[in-house]
C-alpha cells in the first residue's frame, strides 16, 4: 500500500549490514544485491502538510508530479532514439547498442575496445583532484569532520538545534543508527561533501527528497542519507574513477564534463539523487526495490551521458529535474 504526501509515511531504517554496496567490489556483484530483507524500526513521518490541506494545494502536487512523470519520460525517449541512431550507424556489435549499463569493472569481450583520449592538462589535473577526493575515507575523530557532518545538519534542519554527534535524532535524516560516522565505510568522505553540495546549490530539490515531498510515497521508503552514500559509490563505479584512467564510455565521456566544470561530479551527483527518486516514484517502489531503482538509475544515466551533445552536466536531459 502506497501513501501520498498527504498522509503521514511510516519509514524505516536500514540494518548496518543491509548497506554492503560500500566494498571495494564490481557493482553487479556488490551488497546492493544483498538489500533484500526488510526494514527494521518504525517511526512515523511528521509532514507539516499533513493537515489541512486546500483544494489547490493538492492540484498544484498532482500537476508537479505529473511533470515530473513527462520529464523522465522524456529523458529515457531521447536516449532511446540515440541509441537507434547508433545502431544504425555502428551495427548491432556496436558497444553503444548493448543496453548500457556498461559495468566499469567488467569487459565485454565481443565490443570493440573503447580508445580513451588524450587529456588536457586542465582534465588531467582535475581527474587527480577528484581522484584524491575519494581517496580520503571519513574520519569521526577528525574535527573537520565532524564540522561537516554538522554543516549537513543545519543545512538539512534550519530550524531545529544541533543534536550531538552520537543521537538518535540522526536516524531522522536517514542514517542507519545514532553515530552517522559508521556509515560511510566504502564511501568516503566526498560522500558528505556530496550531500552538502546537494544542500547548498539545489535546497529546494534537497528538502523535497530528505522529506519525502514528491508523489505518492511508499510505507517502506529509503533513509535519504544512506540512499545518498549509496549514489557516490554507484558513481565512483559507473565512471570507472578508481582506475587511473576511466576506460569505460560512461567514465570517458565524463572525462569531457569534468574539463568543464571542476565540480561535474558533484553536480552529476545531484542529478543522479533526483533522478533515482524519479525513477522510485515512477517505479512505485518500496525498499524491497531499491536495488532495481538504483541500477535502473545508472542504466538511465549512462544512456544520458552517451548524448552526443551532452557537454555539461546541464546538458542532461535529466538535469531539468533538479530545482534550485
Amino acid at each position: 500500500m502506497r501513501s501520498g504526501t498527504g498522509i503521514g509515511t511510516v519509514r524505516r531504517r536500514l540494518h548496518h549490514s543491509d548497506v554492503g554496496c560500500i566494498r571495494s567490489e564490481n557493482y553487479e556483484t556488490s551488497g546492493l544485491d544483498g538489500l533484500d530483507e526488510p526494514l527494521l524500526g518504525k517511526r512515523d513521518y511528521d509532514d507539516k502538510h499533513s493537515e489541512g490541506r486546500v483544494m489547490e494545494e493538492i492540484w498544484d502536487d498532482e500537476r508537479k508530479k505529473e511533470q515530473l512523470h513527462w520529464t523522465l519520460l522524456f529523458s529515457n525517449l531521447i536516449a532511446q532514439w540515440a541509441q537507434w541512431i547508433a545502431n544504425l550507424v555502428f551495427g548491432s556489435g556496436s558497444f553503444i547498442v548493448r543496453h548500457i549499463p556498461l559495468l566499469s569493472n567488467t569487459k565485454n569481450r565481443s565490443n570493440p575496445k573503447l580508445i580513451v583520449p588524450t587529456l588536457s592538462p586542465l582534465q588531467e589535473e582535475r581527474l587527480r583532484n577528484l581522484q584524491r577526493r575519494l581517496g580520503v575515507p571519513f574520519d569521526g575523530s577528525r574535527v573537520d569532520h565532524q564540522d561537516a557532518l554538522k554543516l549537513l545538519w543545519r543545512l538539512a534542519y534550519p530550524d531545529r538545534e544541533l543534536p550531538p554527534l552520537k543521537s538518535e535524532l540522526w536516524k531522522d535524516m536517514g542514517w542507519q543508527g545514532p553515530d552517522p560516522s559508521t556509515d560511510f565505510r566504502g564511501g568516503g568522505f566526498i560522500s558528505l561533501e556530496n550531500l552538502i553540495f546537494f544542500a547548498k546549490k539545489y535546497p529546494e530539490s534537497f528538502q523535497r527528497l530528505l522529506h519525502k515531498q514528491d508523489g505518492n510515497r511508499a510505507d517502506w521508503e529509503y533513509p535519504f542519507a544512506v540512499a545518498g552514500i549509496n549514489i557516490s559509490f554507484m558513481l565512483t563505479q559507473m565512471l570507472d574513477l578508481q582506475s587511473g584512467k576511466p576506460s569505460s564510455l560512461a567514465g570517458i565521456r565524463f572525462l569531457k564534463l569534468l574539463g568543464e566544470d571542476e565540480m561535474a561530479f558533484d553536480d552529476l551527483y545531484c542529478v543522479a539523487f533526483q533522478m533515482m527518486d524519479a525513477q522510485w516514484l515512477v517505479k512505485r517502489a518500496s525498499y524491497m526495490e531499491f536495488n532495481d531503482v538504483l541500477k535502473s538509475t545508472r542504466t538511465q544515466l549512462e544512456r544520458e551521458l552517451s548524448l552526443e551533445d551532452v557537454s555539461t552536466v546541464k546538458d542532461l536531459p535529466a538535469y531539468n529535474l533538479l530545482r534550485r
